[in-house]
């Protein structure tokens, strides 16, 4: 428990606890008129819809293209889909809202009326795009930001009552790999996500999902000690995603690249799983799946 232990020796304690935000760990999150529950783990297939995405830019560009990976993430079992029309790769270039939404409509507008009874989720950190997105048929906004790009942002999701992905970044996409430091890293996240949930709650937000922001604003080692204490950032009460699935932390340390990194991810998603994650956000659905599969057959009792 934070408070019994600290972080690392030699590391301060934590200086807050999960009843600082006022929840207990939440296992439910409302999506429109009903509830989805994260006890069991879920799986969120990444849609990008951009040409310079690290992994997959450029292979969903045309309406065609988007709806047959998005049929293919139903047919393998994802829970969600999470629609991204701006890259937010180290140094990509930043379009702007309006640039984003023209990319963004037609494919969510497609897949809305096409797969009525999917989840679907916006990776933006525009509450201009947010808020239109939310107009044609989204249910989650997913905001790498934390709402540091946007002072909007937290005011839109409170106003619309969806479900808010909370990522913790250090800097901007363009600059956020120059010199990441921290003094104690899961610490330093912890505390400000924690200190966000509050303002979250706050605007109104009711449904918060905290991703700690793997490779975002944070070296390998960084990633890797996030990796190994998640345990703490669960303390802080909301459930937790985690965006690992083919980055770099993988294929650096495995000598390796991004399109040779699925085994790697598969191994720290289930470490991830382990370490109690509620949602994996993933380019490879079925592999996925199956390693969640694996790990519920862990949980199992004789």
């Amino acid at each position: 428990m934070l408070g019994t232990k600290p972080l690392v020796r030699g590391v301060k304690m934590m200086n807050w606890r999960a009843k600082d935000t006022k929840f207990t760990r939440k296992s439910t999150i409302r999506i429109g008129g009903r509830l989805m529950d994260l006890s069991t783990p879920k799986i969120m297939g990444i849609v990008n819809i951009t040409p310079d995405s690290f992994y997959d830019g450029g292979s969903s560009e045309t309406i065609d293209s988007v709806l047959a990976k998005v049929q293919r993430y139903v047919d393998e079992g994802s829970d969600i889909l999470d629609l991204g029309a701006q890259s937010t790769r180290p140094k990509a270039e930043q379009i702007g809202p309006m640039d984003e939404w023209k990319r963004l409509e037609g494919p969510l507008r497609e897949i809305v009326n096409s797969f009525p009874d999917r989840t679907i989720s916006i990776d933006t950190y525009h509450s201009s795009v947010a808020e239109r997105a939310l107009e044609n048929g989204a249910h989650i906004i997913n905001d790498i930001s934390g709402g540091t790009l946007d002072d909007n942002m937290f005011a839109t999701v409170g106003k619309w009552k969806v479900p808010y992905i909370l990522m913790h970044i250090q800097g901007a996409p363009e600059n956020m790999q120059d010199n990441p430091h921290y003094n104690h890293v899961v610490e330093d996240v912890a505390t400000d996500l924690a200190s966000k949930c509050k303002s979250l709650i706050q605007a109104g937000v009711d449904d918060i999902i905290i991703d700690p922001g793997f490779g975002f604003g944070k070296t390998t080692e960084h990633n890797y000690v996030l990796l190994r204490d998640l345990d703490y950032l669960i303390e802080i009460g909301h459930p937790l995603l985690i965006g690992i699935s083919r980055k770099s932390m993988i294929w650096k340390t495995l000598q390796t690249s991004a399109s040779e990194a699925l085994n790697g991810t598969s191994a720290l998603h289930m470490h991830a799983l382990q370490q109690g994650a509620s949602i994996l956000r993933v380019h490879d659905v079925k592999e996925a799946v199956e390693v969640r599969t694996l790990w519920q057959q862990l949980q199992a009792k004789a």
